[in-house]
């Protein structure tokens, strides 16, 4: 089963917490797990709560989806 959810999938749960449409702190935190399981910018939350500067949902999505991890290719000399 593929449990991956597209792109309006994400916008709908980044847009719940935008919006403050969810009021229970553990419902916050499961929807942030979430999003933070299948976008993996560590900034992810700072685009929702702390932005740098005005962002939709479908901003933060799309900008959260283009991060791309440094791959150090670095090994220890034996």
């Amino acid at each position: 089963m593929d449990d991956s959810l597209n792109r309006d999938q994400l916008i709908a749960l980044v847009r719940q917490l935008l919006q403050a449409d969810v009021h229970d702190e553990d419902e916050r935190g499961q929807i942030l797990d979430t999003l933070q399981e299948h976008l993996l910018d560590p900034q992810l939350s700072d685009y929702i709560f702390w932005p740098d500067r005005e962002m939709t949902a479908e901003n933060i999505v799309d900008r959260a989806r283009a991060y791309m991890p440094i791959s150090l290719n670095w090994l220890p000399e034996q």
